[in-house]
Protein backbone atom coordinates (compact mmCIF):
# COMPACT_ATOMS: atom_id res chain seq x y z
CA UNK A 1 0.00 0.00 0.00
CA UNK A 2 1.17 3.37 -0.74
CA UNK A 3 0.18 6.23 1.17
CA UNK A 4 -0.63 9.72 -0.21
CA UNK A 5 -0.20 12.56 2.48
CA UNK A 6 -2.38 14.00 0.77
CA UNK A 7 -4.53 14.85 -1.74
CA UNK A 8 -6.91 16.18 0.39
CA UNK A 9 -5.25 18.74 2.62
CA UNK A 10 -1.74 19.66 3.47
CA UNK A 11 -1.13 17.43 6.41
CA UNK A 12 2.72 18.58 6.11
CA UNK A 13 1.70 21.96 6.30
CA UNK A 14 -0.37 22.36 9.11
CA UNK A 15 -0.56 18.79 10.75
CA UNK A 16 3.09 17.59 11.13
CA UNK A 17 2.57 16.59 14.73
CA UNK A 18 -0.79 14.11 13.96
CA UNK A 19 1.30 12.69 11.32
CA UNK A 20 3.78 11.61 13.61
CA UNK A 21 2.20 10.91 16.69
CA UNK A 22 0.31 8.43 13.79
CA UNK A 23 2.90 7.16 13.24
CA UNK A 24 4.58 6.13 16.11
CA UNK A 25 1.53 4.46 17.52
CA UNK A 26 1.65 2.37 14.06
CA UNK A 27 -2.24 3.45 12.21
CA UNK A 28 -4.16 5.90 11.66
CA UNK A 29 -8.00 6.16 11.04
CA UNK A 30 -9.67 7.48 7.96
CA UNK A 31 -13.31 8.17 7.28
CA UNK A 32 -14.43 7.42 4.11
CA UNK A 33 -15.90 11.21 2.14
CA UNK A 34 -18.96 9.19 0.66
CA UNK A 35 -19.71 7.23 3.68
CA UNK A 36 -18.80 9.45 7.44
CA UNK A 37 -19.47 6.19 9.13
CA UNK A 38 -17.05 4.10 7.98
CA UNK A 39 -13.77 4.01 8.84
CA UNK A 40 -10.68 2.81 7.12
CA UNK A 41 -7.59 1.87 9.68
CA UNK A 42 -4.59 1.61 8.00
CA UNK A 43 -1.15 0.23 9.87
CA UNK A 44 2.06 1.13 8.90
CA UNK A 45 3.29 -2.47 8.89
CA UNK A 46 1.10 -2.32 5.81
CA UNK A 47 2.38 0.73 4.28
CA UNK A 48 5.15 0.33 1.60
CA UNK A 49 5.99 4.21 0.62
CA UNK A 50 5.09 7.35 1.35
CA UNK A 51 3.93 10.53 -1.16
CA UNK A 52 4.22 13.43 0.60
CA UNK A 53 2.30 16.50 -1.67
CA UNK A 54 2.94 19.96 -0.25
CA UNK A 55 3.07 23.66 -0.61
CA UNK A 56 4.97 24.04 2.51
CA UNK A 57 7.62 21.11 3.73
CA UNK A 58 9.18 23.36 6.29
CA UNK A 59 7.60 21.75 9.39
CA UNK A 60 8.68 17.80 8.19
CA UNK A 61 12.48 18.37 6.88
CA UNK A 62 13.91 18.13 9.82
CA UNK A 63 12.07 14.94 10.64
CA UNK A 64 12.43 13.21 8.04
CA UNK A 65 14.80 10.72 9.38
CA UNK A 66 12.25 9.70 11.64
CA UNK A 67 10.32 7.77 9.07
CA UNK A 68 11.68 4.21 8.09
CA UNK A 69 9.62 4.08 5.01
CA UNK A 70 10.69 4.90 1.13
CA UNK A 71 9.43 8.97 0.59
CA UNK A 72 8.71 10.60 -2.35
CA UNK A 73 7.69 14.59 -2.30
CA UNK A 74 5.19 16.71 -4.43
CA UNK A 75 5.92 20.08 -3.45
CA UNK A 76 4.25 22.98 -4.92
CA UNK A 77 5.96 25.94 -6.14
CA UNK A 78 3.99 28.75 -7.96
CA UNK A 79 4.55 32.12 -8.65
CA UNK A 80 1.42 33.55 -7.58
CA UNK A 81 0.83 36.51 -4.77
CA UNK A 82 -0.92 36.28 -1.48
CA UNK A 83 -3.84 37.55 -3.28
CA UNK A 84 -3.74 34.10 -4.73
CA UNK A 85 -2.46 32.20 -2.14
CA UNK A 86 -2.66 33.89 1.17
CA UNK A 87 -1.15 31.53 3.81
CA UNK A 88 1.43 30.15 1.77
CA UNK A 89 4.96 30.88 3.43
CA UNK A 90 7.18 33.18 1.45
CA UNK A 91 8.63 31.31 -1.93
CA UNK A 92 12.37 31.86 -0.80
CA UNK A 93 11.54 29.71 2.24
CA UNK A 94 10.35 26.90 0.31
CA UNK A 95 12.87 27.15 -2.65
CA UNK A 96 15.57 26.56 0.65
CA UNK A 97 13.31 23.59 2.20
CA UNK A 98 13.24 22.05 -1.33
CA UNK A 99 17.26 22.20 -1.35
CA UNK A 100 17.29 20.33 2.11
CA UNK A 101 14.53 17.89 0.89
CA UNK A 102 16.66 16.71 -2.09
CA UNK A 103 20.30 16.72 0.02
CA UNK A 104 18.48 14.36 2.70
CA UNK A 105 16.67 12.04 0.18
CA UNK A 106 18.39 12.68 -3.04
CA UNK A 107 16.89 14.38 -6.33
CA UNK A 108 14.93 11.90 -7.83
CA UNK A 109 12.68 11.62 -4.65
CA UNK A 110 11.51 14.54 -5.45
CA UNK A 111 9.39 16.36 -8.08
CA UNK A 112 8.44 19.85 -8.15
CA UNK A 113 5.01 20.83 -9.20
CA UNK A 114 4.32 23.92 -10.80
CA UNK A 115 0.60 23.70 -10.95
CA UNK A 116 -2.31 25.26 -11.67
CA UNK A 117 -1.04 27.74 -14.60
CA UNK A 118 -3.67 30.14 -15.18
CA UNK A 119 -3.24 33.42 -17.73
CA UNK A 120 -4.50 36.94 -16.32
CA UNK A 121 -3.83 40.38 -17.16
CA UNK A 122 -1.14 40.13 -14.37
CA UNK A 123 -0.29 36.32 -14.43
CA UNK A 124 1.06 36.68 -18.64
CA UNK A 125 2.48 34.02 -20.36
CA UNK A 126 5.39 36.36 -20.31
CA UNK A 127 5.34 36.25 -16.77
CA UNK A 128 5.18 32.60 -16.37
CA UNK A 129 7.55 31.97 -18.64
CA UNK A 130 10.27 34.45 -16.93
CA UNK A 131 9.31 32.81 -13.45
CA UNK A 132 9.53 29.21 -14.98
CA UNK A 133 13.10 29.69 -16.08
CA UNK A 134 14.17 31.43 -12.60
CA UNK A 135 13.19 29.03 -10.67
CA UNK A 136 14.53 26.15 -12.76
CA UNK A 137 17.74 28.23 -12.36
CA UNK A 138 17.56 28.27 -8.07
CA UNK A 139 16.57 24.58 -8.07
CA UNK A 140 19.30 23.13 -10.79
CA UNK A 141 21.06 20.32 -8.99
CA UNK A 142 18.32 19.64 -6.53
CA UNK A 143 15.27 18.62 -8.59
CA UNK A 144 15.08 16.35 -11.66
CA UNK A 145 11.76 16.44 -12.58
CA UNK A 146 8.84 19.09 -12.73
CA UNK A 147 4.85 18.61 -13.05
CA UNK A 148 2.68 21.33 -14.29
CA UNK A 149 -0.90 21.54 -14.55
CA UNK A 150 -3.81 23.79 -16.16
CA UNK A 151 -6.16 25.31 -14.02
CA UNK A 152 -9.66 23.44 -13.91
CA UNK A 153 -13.39 24.66 -13.21
CA UNK A 154 -13.37 23.54 -9.46
CA UNK A 155 -16.66 25.01 -7.53
CA UNK A 156 -13.96 27.16 -5.09
CA UNK A 157 -12.29 28.30 -8.59
CA UNK A 158 -15.84 29.53 -10.03
CA UNK A 159 -16.47 31.32 -6.61
CA UNK A 160 -12.78 33.09 -6.55
CA UNK A 161 -13.16 34.43 -10.39
CA UNK A 162 -12.87 38.33 -9.22
CA UNK A 163 -9.74 37.23 -7.96
CA UNK A 164 -8.40 35.20 -10.10
CA UNK A 165 -9.48 37.13 -13.36
CA UNK A 166 -8.37 34.24 -15.62
CA UNK A 167 -8.28 34.33 -19.34
CA UNK A 168 -8.84 31.14 -21.33
CA UNK A 169 -5.64 29.34 -22.89
CA UNK A 170 -5.17 29.73 -26.94
CA UNK A 171 -3.13 26.90 -28.82
CA UNK A 172 -0.53 29.59 -29.79
CA UNK A 173 -0.46 30.04 -25.94
CA UNK A 174 0.38 26.15 -25.28
CA UNK A 175 2.74 26.17 -28.02
CA UNK A 176 4.79 28.88 -26.66
CA UNK A 177 4.32 27.95 -22.41
CA UNK A 178 5.26 24.35 -23.55
CA UNK A 179 8.31 25.69 -26.01
CA UNK A 180 9.42 27.68 -23.18
CA UNK A 181 9.41 25.27 -20.17
CA UNK A 182 10.73 22.61 -22.25
CA UNK A 183 13.71 24.84 -22.70
CA UNK A 184 14.03 25.64 -19.32
CA UNK A 185 13.75 22.58 -18.33
CA UNK A 186 16.26 20.55 -20.39
CA UNK A 187 19.01 23.59 -20.07
CA UNK A 188 19.18 22.71 -15.84
CA UNK A 189 19.00 19.35 -16.17
CA UNK A 190 15.30 18.82 -15.67
CA UNK A 191 12.60 17.13 -17.07
CA UNK A 192 9.14 18.45 -17.61
CA UNK A 193 5.59 16.78 -17.94
CA UNK A 194 2.08 17.46 -17.57
CA UNK A 195 -0.02 15.83 -14.40
CA UNK A 196 -3.80 14.24 -15.53
CA UNK A 197 -4.12 16.45 -18.89
CA UNK A 198 -5.19 15.58 -22.12
CA UNK A 199 -3.21 18.64 -23.05
CA UNK A 200 0.38 17.04 -22.68
CA UNK A 201 2.57 19.51 -24.57
CA UNK A 202 4.58 16.27 -25.62
CA UNK A 203 5.25 17.76 -29.29
CA UNK A 204 6.56 21.02 -27.80
CA UNK A 205 9.09 19.19 -25.68
CA UNK A 206 7.22 17.84 -22.48
CA UNK A 207 8.19 14.10 -21.76
CA UNK A 208 4.74 11.40 -21.16
CA UNK A 209 5.15 9.73 -18.14
CA UNK A 210 2.94 9.60 -15.00
CA UNK A 211 3.39 11.69 -11.80
CA UNK A 212 4.24 8.51 -9.47
CA UNK A 213 4.11 5.88 -12.27
CA UNK A 214 3.86 1.86 -11.91
CA UNK A 215 7.75 2.04 -13.20
CA UNK A 216 8.18 4.74 -9.72
CA UNK A 217 6.83 2.53 -7.27
CA UNK A 218 8.25 -0.87 -8.32
CA UNK A 219 11.70 0.68 -8.06
CA UNK A 220 10.67 2.21 -4.42
CA UNK A 221 9.43 -0.92 -3.26
CA UNK A 222 9.74 -4.00 -5.43
CA UNK A 223 5.91 -4.58 -5.50
CA UNK A 224 3.44 -4.00 -8.52
CA UNK A 225 0.48 -1.81 -7.62
CA UNK A 226 -3.12 -1.20 -9.32
CA UNK A 227 -3.76 1.88 -11.20
CA UNK A 228 -5.43 4.65 -9.67
CA UNK A 229 -8.89 5.79 -10.76
CA UNK A 230 -8.59 9.41 -12.10
CA UNK A 231 -11.03 12.39 -11.02
CA UNK A 232 -13.67 12.64 -13.84
CA UNK A 233 -12.61 14.57 -16.50
CA UNK A 234 -8.63 13.54 -15.30
CA UNK A 235 -6.45 10.64 -17.48
CA UNK A 236 -4.24 9.25 -14.81
CA UNK A 237 -1.93 6.01 -14.91
CA UNK A 238 -0.30 6.33 -11.90
CA UNK A 239 -0.56 3.98 -9.16
CA UNK A 240 -3.03 2.95 -6.45
CA UNK A 241 -2.81 5.28 -3.33
CA UNK A 242 -4.56 5.36 -0.43
CA UNK A 243 -5.06 9.07 0.99
CA UNK A 244 -5.23 9.96 4.52
CA UNK A 245 -6.79 13.36 4.42
CA UNK A 246 -10.02 14.93 4.77
CA UNK A 247 -11.54 17.68 2.34
CA UNK A 248 -11.97 21.51 3.84
CA UNK A 249 -9.15 21.40 6.57
CA UNK A 250 -6.65 23.48 4.71
CA UNK A 251 -5.84 26.53 5.85
CA UNK A 252 -3.99 27.91 2.99
CA UNK A 253 -6.83 28.86 1.39
CA UNK A 254 -5.36 29.28 -1.76
CA UNK A 255 -7.93 30.85 -4.74
CA UNK A 256 -7.67 27.22 -7.62
CA UNK A 257 -8.28 24.90 -4.58
CA UNK A 258 -10.10 21.51 -5.68
CA UNK A 259 -9.62 20.13 -1.85
CA UNK A 260 -10.92 23.63 -0.06
CA UNK A 261 -14.53 25.13 -1.35
CA UNK A 262 -15.74 25.89 2.10
CA UNK A 263 -13.65 28.53 4.38
CA UNK A 264 -16.31 28.30 7.41
CA UNK A 265 -16.01 24.46 7.00
CA UNK A 266 -12.39 24.92 7.05
CA UNK A 267 -12.25 26.73 10.77
CA UNK A 268 -14.87 24.66 12.37
CA UNK A 269 -12.92 21.79 11.42
CA UNK A 270 -9.62 22.94 12.14
CA UNK A 271 -11.23 23.09 16.18
CA UNK A 272 -12.08 19.78 15.76
CA UNK A 273 -8.45 18.66 15.19
CA UNK A 274 -6.71 16.95 17.62
CA UNK A 275 -3.06 15.94 17.13
CA UNK A 276 -3.71 12.85 19.25
CA UNK A 277 -6.38 11.34 17.64
CA UNK A 278 -6.32 8.64 15.35
CA UNK A 279 -8.70 11.02 12.97
CA UNK A 280 -7.29 13.72 11.20
CA UNK A 281 -10.57 15.80 12.36
CA UNK A 282 -12.32 14.45 15.53
CA UNK A 283 -12.48 11.22 16.71
CA UNK A 284 -13.85 7.89 16.62
CA UNK A 285 -18.19 8.08 17.75
CA UNK A 286 -20.17 5.63 18.50
CA UNK A 287 -21.90 3.92 15.74
CA UNK A 288 -18.42 4.33 13.74
CA UNK A 289 -17.29 1.22 11.97
CA UNK A 290 -13.96 0.36 11.65
CA UNK A 291 -12.30 -1.96 9.21
CA UNK A 292 -8.63 -2.33 8.60
CA UNK A 293 -7.16 -1.54 5.01
CA UNK A 294 -5.44 -4.14 3.60
CA UNK A 295 -4.79 -3.82 -0.51
CA UNK A 296 -4.07 -7.09 -2.45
Amino acid sequence: MILNVSGRTDIVAFYTDWFFNRYREGYVDVRNPFQPKLVSRIYFEDVDAILFCTKNPIPIVDRLKEIEKPILFHVTLTPYGKEIEPNVPSKKEIIEAIKKISSLLGPNALYLRYDPVFLSDKYTLAYHTKMFDRLMMLLSGYVTKVLISFIDEYKNVKKHETILHRRPFTEEDYEVLGRSFAESAKKYGMTVQTCSEEKNLVEYGFIRDDCFSHALAFQLTGKTYKTWKARKGKTCHCVEMVDIGEYNTCCHFCRYCYANFDEKQVQEKRKRHDKNSSLLIGKIEEGDRVVRRVDK
